[in-house]
């Protein structure tokens, strides 16, 4: 279709036609309609602007469940997204001959992994299983506005609530439930980690890439005490908890459930600090990190030849590392009665050939 340009003269349509700039009498040539059309197209053409047609068109997000992490973004350009979450209250396993009763998103602790771009426009509903006993909500560290998120969600059983927001800053946040009594909903297990990647200077390639999330456990009976164990309020008022897990059970980072990479890959890890009291002092025992994003954040200062940093609750680091040699390499947080007493372990198993330059365990004999 053809449209009136300036003067009688027919020029192509596009979205763009009608637009005109200020004072464009002055410059008859630089800003005639067309010329004002392609300078639009080439800025679509190179991602700096989003399609028109594509602008409306909304992706619907599937999320995962640690470990598992949701493939890199592959677009260049901003997009709506759908993410659903349904708060979930369920009775499950915290360690072998031990149940408790946990509150999450998506029937999982920790909840999925959310991966979105800087400048997506992300549509997000809450939902709350009609069998919960308690309102739920959410609030995401990533969103800009009041309470994250979680002032506009405070969702009854069997209710839903949705609300928009533009993810401004490109990191690793978490997110978590915020309806009174805030600490025992996190302390429950609803929690989880969303990655705002950034729009430019994307994060390195890496071969394997994992989801973890630490976080504490008060319960009744000691650590250890078989059957349906309580929450303790007591206790984790004292900020005294019987269990420091990864992704919310004893073991499920070890024996057949254990973390696998080969020797030559570059491993990422996305780990977060669900709390809601201790801070963590991650470390894989046997490396080195190679490059640690503090705090999660993307752009920053990048931290190198880490080997333990620092996670706070309500926190979260990127860490990276290369492996060299094959083997057995615990995960842990280093505040070390945690990982040896209260569960907070898992495994990183390599194969691979052996790197007897590097490590050679027969060479002293």
């Amino acid at each position: 279709m053809y449209g009136e340009g300036g003067k009688g003269l027919m020029v192509p349509q596009s979205p763009f036609s009608t637009f005109h700039f200020p004072f464009s009498h002055l410059f008859p040539f630089a800003f005639r309609p067309f010329t004002v059309a392609l300078f639009l197209t080439l800025l679509i053409g190179l991602g700096v602007l989003p399609h028109p047609a594509l602008a409306a068109e909304a992706i619907t997000l599937i999320p995962t469940q640690a470990p598992n992490v949701p493939p890199p973004i592959q677009r260049s350009a901003q997009a709506r997204v759908k993410v659903e979450l349904e708060a979930k209250e369920f009775r499950g396993s915290l360690a072998d001959g031990t149940d408790y009763d946990f509150w999450s998103f998506g029937g999982s602790v920790p909840g999925p992994f959310i991966r979105v771009r800087e400048g997506d426009t992300i549509e997000l509903t809450l939902k709350n299983d009609p069998h919960s006993t308690f309102p739920h909500s959410i609030d995401l560290h990533a969103v800009t506005g009041p309470g994250g998120g979680a002032k506009v969600t405070q969702t009854p059983p069997g209710e839903h609530s949705s609300f928009a927001w533009k993810a401004l800053h490109p990191g690793l946040y978490v997110y978590h439930c915020a309806t009174p009594h805030v600490p025992t909903h996190i302390a429950n297990g609803m929690y989880g980690l969303i990655l705002v990647e950034p729009a430019r200077a994307a994060l390195p390639k890496a071969d394997r890439e994992f989801y973890l999330m630490q976080s504490e456990f008060y319960t009744q009976g000691p650590h250890g005490a078989h059957g349906l164990q309580g929450y303790s309020m007591e206790k984790a008022e004292r900020e005294q908890p019987d269990y420091v897990l990864f992704n919310g059970r004893e073991g499920s980072l070890t024996g057949e459930h254990a973390l696998k990479a080969k020797v030559g890959e570059r491993v990422r890890l996305f780990v977060g600090n669900g709390g809601p009291n201790l801070v963590s002092s991650f470390h894989v025992i046997g490396e080195i990190f190679d490059q640690v994003y503090p705090g999660g954040a993307i752009g920053g200062p990048i931290m190198k030849n880490v080997q333990t940093t620092l996670i706070p609750p309500g926190g979260a680091a990127i860490v990276e590392f290369t492996l060299d040699v094959p083997g057995s390499y615990p995960i842990v947080d280093h505040s070390i009665f945690r990982a040896f007493d209260k569960g907070a372990l898992g495994m990183l198993e390599v194969s691979g050939p052996e790197s007897l330059d590097i490590f050679n365990p027969g060479a002293a004999r």
